[in-house]
């Protein structure tokens, strides 16, 4: 059962994150540990039509909404730890976009837990995703799934 003091670990930033260094820093000296589950959404160059993905997000409420999220999900799971990362800003094909780390006691609340989170982060957090064309031409914002909302009620 997860401590009182879980809190998920939230960060939207432009840089780049590396895979292991997050993992070892959610599970760092921890031996209740039985699964840890990472998702890492990488940008695509959409059979080489696209040069980049911006995203762009609200300040401050981004955050807030991937944190809002991520207690659902440490309480609803009972996940040990949460990791969470989103990028901003110009990403090219190939490069991270985000990131989840999911721990547990069990391997299926941890896949549950950061299937729950990425559920939720496309389609409750706000990020908003413009493609560039390969060929230079001004790209289009992309517009909201059906197929994200679905993946998302799934849950209710």
């Amino acid at each position: 059962m997860p401590s009182v003091t879980t809190v998920p670990i939230i960060r939207v930033q432009s840089t780049d994150f590396d895979l292991q260094s997050e993992i070892d820093a959610l599970t760092a000296g921890r031996k209740n540990i039985g699964a840890v589950v990472t998702f890492s959404g990488l940008c695509r160059d959409e059979q080489g039509a696209l040069s980049a993905l911006e995203l762009e997000h609200y300040p401050g409420m981004a955050e807030a909404e991937m944190r809002r999220i991520g207690e659902i999900a440490i309480e609803r799971f009972l996940l040990l730890g949460l990791t969470a990362i989103h990028r901003h800003g110009k990403i090219l094909p190939g490069e991270n976009i985000v990131l989840v780390i999911a721990t547990a006691s069990h391997r299926q609340a941890a896949f549950d837990g950061a299937n729950f989170m990425m559920d939720f982060l496309k389609t409750s957090a706000p990020f908003w995703k413009k493609e560039h064309a390969a060929d230079g031409t001004a790209g289009d914002w992309i517009a909201a799934k059906d197929a994200d909302d679905a993946a998302r009620d799934k849950w209710r």
